[in-house]
């Protein structure tokens, strides 16, 4: 039993959707987690400016 032409094209728009949101939130999401975190013990504070001096 295959897709027919229509749900082919929604589940293309759909995972394209997906892809997109993935690939344009990944990186913030990993910067939002680690500053969550904050900085292990011993090491400097962590601070947005910080991000584009090291």
């Amino acid at each position: 039993m295959g897709l027919s032409p229509d749900a082919k094209e929604r589940l293309g728009v759909v995972f394209g959707v997906v892809k997109f949101v993935f690939h344009v939130g990944f990186i913030p999401t990993v910067l939002y987690l680690g500053f969550k975190k904050g900085a292990e013990q011993g090491m400097p504070p962590l601070t947005p400016l910080s991000l584009l001096w090291q």
